[in-house]
C-alpha cells in the first residue's frame, strides 16, 4: 500500500523559514517522481516543487524559485522542502505526491498524480 505522509506545517510570521517533509512507503522510489503541492483557501491546487527520486532532477514553480528547496533523502525514503522567506501569499495546504511520470516539471504541471497525502498546513502570519 503506498503511503505519503507530510510533517513539518505549523504557524510562522513572514520572512521566517519551515521545513516539510514526506515520507513515503509502499512502491519502489526510484520509480517515481515525488512533488510539493498546495492549495489556498478557495484556490485550486499548484505544484510548487517536484524531484525525480532516482536521480534528483527538480523543478520549481516561478513564485517559489530561490526561496524553496526540495530535496531526497533515498536511505530513508524522505523528500523534504525547505523554505525560506516566507510570505503570507505561501499560507496553504501542502500535499506530498508520488507519480510514475518521469519528468519533475510534468508532475507539477497538472494535479492529477497517482498517490496524495493527507496535507499539512502552512500559515504565514504578516
Amino acid at each position: 500500500e503506498v503511503q505519503l505522509v507530510e510533517s513539518g506545517g505549523g504557524l510562522v510570521q513572514a520572512g521566517g523559514s519551515l521545513r516539510l517533509s514526506c515520507a513515503a512507503s509502499g512502491f519502489t522510489f526510484t520509480d517515481y517522481t515525488i512533488g510539493w503541492f498546495r492549495q489556498a483557501p478557495g484556490k485550486g491546487r499548484e505544484g510548487v516543487a517536484c524531484i525525480r527520486f532516482g536521480d534528483g532532477t527538480t523543478y520549481y514553480t516561478d513564485s517559489v524559485r530561490g526561496r524553496f528547496t526540495i530535496s531526497s533523502d533515498n536511505a530513508k525514503n524522505t523528500v523534504y522542502l525547505q523554505m525560506h522567506s516566507l510570505k503570507p501569499e505561501d499560507t496553504a495546504i501542502y500535499y506530498c505526491v508520488a507519480d510514475r511520470i518521469y519528468y519533475p516539471w510534468r508532475v507539477c504541471a497538472r494535479p492529477s498524480s497517482d498517490y496524495w497525502g493527507q496535507g499539512t498546513q502552512v500559515t504565514v502570519s504578516s
